[in-house]
């Protein structure tokens, strides 16, 4: 087909093909689109001076939290980087910042509104900035599954263990009903600490960590781990199912670590001989079976520091940081690859850019707070409750 043939079709970017580039929003998912503002331009050559400027006009005022996965053009003007835990206990050891910018997503802006003082203020650059796994368990679905649990007759011997990667709404149910927040690196622990409160976990929201925590790190077999479709009656299972599982898992996932398959571990081994496969627990069982070394974002970067000199590593997580932790260790000799063939942004998170932290940081300078995330003060309750017991672990 020639050009002109092409540009006679008039072709239009479908609605996915917008929102995986960062211009559209899915309304049943995300929280919003538009700025009440006008953003500065993606061209603008001077937005990173613009940053600075804003920034430092606002001084200890506000507080820049970057998540790993944030892209290289925002994460230099984050005062601290980390995971989704980490930054917001950041934010609530600074309580002389007035201002938290949580350059994340919105589960982690929650989070670090009910982790700091009610004076502290938590803004998300972009409203859209949402998380495709925390949007797969609503609150009324999680109601409904306990009701489901209640009818079967186990919801007293289940104790509900949330990811960390969860709105506000779905960590109070937790603490409400007994149970506790785990991240993907105490994932074990709060487990542990859920058997001996009771028989069953339901855990939320991602069916990935559960599962491999508890078979690759508990010894229990994919046979105590049941999956629990929210679009399907009961769960997609029976009262007995639910009787005899360990392991109720929410069919949840990410879809960034969800890509990747049996096929990617294999082909970067017949491609870099010698190479060590590390990925995430967010990945699939086949995948975590099938690497060298498995753990959480942290575990990651601190294996790649204290890894020799020429070795080879394939990474399973999200690009922005693997590209960047290539970069970081390249002087070192030490080769690092994206364990995909297959470009594999967090398109959600991808949506905190320059122009968005520039229009956050400007309007803060001027005296106009925009895009706060505050969560209500009886979910904040109940929510810090389950937040309480998994930082009492052990």
């Amino acid at each position: 087909m020639t050009t002109a043939q092409t540009q006679e079709l008039d072709v239009q970017p479908t609605p996915l093909a917008l929102l995986l580039l960062g211009r559209e929003a899915d309304p049943r998912s995300e929280r919003g689109v538009e700025c009440p503002g006008d953003l500065p331009s993606p061209s603008d050559p001077n937005l990173v001076e613009r940053a600075r400027a804003a920034k430092e006009k606002l001084g200890d005022k506000v507080f820049v939290l970057g998540h790993h996965y944030q892209r290289d053009e925002v994460i230099q003007f984050a005062d601290v980087t980390g995971d989704s835990f980490k930054l917001a206990r950041d934010a609530a050891a600074r309580p002389e910042a007035e201002y938290i910018v949580f350059c994340g997503v919105h589960f982690m802006a929650e989070s670090a509104d009910i982790l700091t003082s009610d004076d502290q203020k938590v803004v998300l650059p972009d409203l859209a900035a949402g998380c495709s796994m925390a949007d797969m368990a609503t609150a009324e679905q999680v109601a409904e599954c306990w009701d489901v649990l209640t009818e079967a007759g186990i919801a007293e011997q289940v104790v509900p263990v949330s990811y960390m990667n969860s709105s506000a709404d779905i960590k109070a149910f937790t603490g409400k009903h007994g149970g506790l927040i785990c991240t993907s690196s105490n994932a074990k622990r709060a487990l542990d600490w859920a058997f001996e409160q009771g028989e069953k976990v339901l855990f939320l929201p991602d069916q990935h960590l559960g599962r491999n925590t508890a078979v690759r790190d508990m010894g229990m077999s994919l046979e105590d781990c049941v999956l629990y479709n929210p679009h399907k009656p009961n769960g997609g299972l029976t009262a007995q199912q639910l009787r005899d599982a360990k392991m109720i898992l929410w069919r949840g996932h990410c879809s960034v670590h969800g890509r990747f398959s049996l096929d990617s571990v294999n082909d970067v081994r017949e491609r870099i001989p010698g190479v060590n496969v590390l990925v995430h627990p967010e990945c699939k069982h086949e995948v975590v079976a099938a690497a060298d070394y498995v753990g959480s974002t942290e575990y990651i970067i601190k294996a790649l520091e204290a890894a020799p000199a020429g070795s080879k590593w394939a990474i399973g997580t999200e690009l922005n940081l693997v590209r960047r932790l290539a970069n970081r260790f390249a002087p070192e000799g030490k080769e690092i690859v994206f364990l995909d063939k297959t470009v594999c942004f967090c398109s959600t998170m991808n949506r905190i850019d320059l122009p968005h932290l520039v229009w956050t940081l400007e309007s803060l300078a001027e005296g106009n707070l925009v895009n706060r995330i505050e969560v209500d003060k009886e979910t904040e309750a109940f929510a810090k409750l389950a937040l309480e017991r998994m930082l009492a672990l052990p």
